[in-house]
């Protein structure tokens, strides 16, 4: 330890800048797992939260953030672009879906690289970020795509804690929180399966929103007329969802999903989708 702390001060006293570690903190248990960690390895004060806001999250985010921001102890830094996903889809006429993830890209991932171009420099930052072992193709596809390289083209390291040992699975990560004194995000009482834009995610599948039918209809009925008028915007049917069956591909509209399921339909609750807001991988749920 004391090698270590001649070595901090030679490098400060050099004029060689400290390296900044920047945890994309997103709300979920996944991302403050990761911070846990890298403030481990790294001293909190050498840390810093990043929330991009997309600006329709569940109010008990906020609160959820500020808790587990401070039981790590580290700074935490909202950031948003100040669009919402609808009033983007409308500004570009375009609704994003599990193959353009226009809400992911613009509101989230660009947003975080222009406060990371205007902050930090590539040669002594490192980026982290919540994805875990078991979606670590989202990370590294092994086929030039994923987080990982997306960074890397642009000249940032990037690393994912989780997806190393110890893997903790979801479970895990939860009852580590609870330890912590940390009550768990809303959402994910109500079985979402991340606590990302208020239980709306235009990645996500039929099951998904099912649930949040079920859980939180005021908000999917706003979704839903959102939905309707972008459709009337456009004119033409767009919708966040696809219907499978009978092995032809159609737009489900989420006016017509909810009429199904008040018909007593049974939606396949498996088919749930993803987020992975941070990855370019293409995700052939939704």
């Amino acid at each position: 330890m004391a090698d270590n702390r001649v070595n901090i001060g030679a490098a400060e006293a050099s004029g060689v800048a400290k390296t900044k570690h920047i945890v994309m903190f997103s709300g979920g248990v996944g991302s403050w797992c990761a911070a846990k960690r890298v403030a481990e390895r790294n001293g909190a004060e050498n840390v810093t939260l990043l929330f991009t806001d997309t600006l329709i999250e569940d109010p008990d985010l906020y609160r959820f953030i500020g808790e587990a921001a401070a039981n790590v102890g580290a700074p935490l830094l909202r950031i948003a672009e100040g669009r919402d996903p609808w009033q983007l889809f409308f500004d570009h006429r375009m609704m994003g879906g599990s193959r353009v993830d226009l809400c992911s890209r613009i509101l989230k991932r660009e947003a975080a690289d222009k406060w990371l171009l205007a902050n930090c420099d590539p040669a002594n930052t490192v980026i982290y970020l919540g994805i875990d072992w078991t979606e670590s193709h989202r990370f590294d596809s092994g086929e030039g795509r994923g987080a990982k390289h997306r960074y890397a083209r642009n000249g940032w390291a990037c690393e994912a804690p989780m997806t190393e040992k110890p893997f903790l699975d979801k479970k895990q990560m939860l009852e580590w929180l609870d330890a912590e004194g940390i009550a768990r995000p809303s959402l994910y009482g109500h079985g979402f399966a991340h606590n990302n834009c208020g239980g709306f995610c235009v990645k996500a599948g039929i099951g998904h929103f099912a649930r949040l039918l079920q859980t939180l209809p005021e908000r999917y009925r706003h979704h839903e007329a959102m939905e309707a008028a972008f459709q009337a915007h456009v004119g033409k049917p767009n919708a966040i969802l696809r219907d499978r069956s009978g092995g032809t591909t159609t737009p489900l509209s989420l006016a017509e999903l909810r009429k199904r399921l008040e018909q007593g339909h049974q939606p396949d609750m498996f088919d749930i989708g993803g987020c992975g807001c941070f990855s370019e991988a293409v995700d052939e749920a939704a």
